[in-house]
């Protein structure tokens, strides 16, 4: 009886542990998403890194993304995109998609052509308070920035993920693009890399409580 006893409070710290671990899930502390319904439409809206460009279209992130999640997403991704060019086609592509939720990514192409940081931000902020206006959920895909030979999140990305309280995929391209095993070109990355990065996402889109 007094040895079972015992026996009962040798485990007892590791159900308590246990019991924290699953308190706290997996330490994710950013903006919470809804819940995706199995019939639920996910819109990835961006440009060649959506698109694909290196790899095969079933290799692009998004359709690596819907094996993994269950859920149909659909690929809007258009290489050679800027963030003004996509701030117009963002509403027809919602008008016609009607999607559950926005995965958005751009903002390269304004970087690679030098265009005005300020403009490229005023379009990443309109086409966020248009997802939003419709009543989406949205997450934000930080766009990395060359720095002689290191890749790095773009800090804009950061700082517009927290003035909208969004869910951020801060470093998801970055540390795939900074990888040359990993990459199909200097710019974009290779079946494997899209695997991550679909990978990463949809871990992401688990721990903010968008997929279980």
């Amino acid at each position: 009886m007094q040895s079972s006893f015992r026996k009962r409070l040798r485990i007892l710290p590791q159900l308590l542990v246990l019991l924290l671990v699953a308190a706290c899930g997996s330490g994710y502390e950013g903006p919470r998403l809804p819940p995706l319904g199995a019939d639920a439409t996910i819109l990835a809206f961006g440009d060649s890194l959506t698109y694909g460009t290196g790899a095969e279209a079933d290799e692009a992130y998004p359709a690596q993304l819907e094996q993994l999640s269950g859920r149909e997403v659909v690929n809007a991704g258009v290489p050679g995109e800027t963030t003004a060019e996509g701030r117009e086609r963002l509403p027809g592509v919602l008008e016609e998609t009607d999607p559950d939720l926005v995965l958005l990514c751009l903002g390269g192409n304004d970087m690679l052509q030098r265009k005005s940081r300020s403009a490229m931000v005023e379009n990443l902020r309109a086409m966020i308070e248009s997802i939003e206006a419709r009543g989406i959920p949205l997450l934000l895909i930080s766009v990395p920035e060359f720095k002689g030979l290191s890749v790095t999140p773009q800090p804009v990305f950061a700082e517009l993920a927290a003035e909208y309280q969004l869910p951020l995929a801060e470093s998801t391209l970055a540390d795939v693009i900074g990888k040359g095993r990993l990459r199909s070109d200097a710019i974009h990355p290779n079946a494997r890399g899209y695997r991550l990065v679909a990978e990463d996402l949809h871990d992401l889109l688990r721990a903010a409580g968008a997929l279980r």
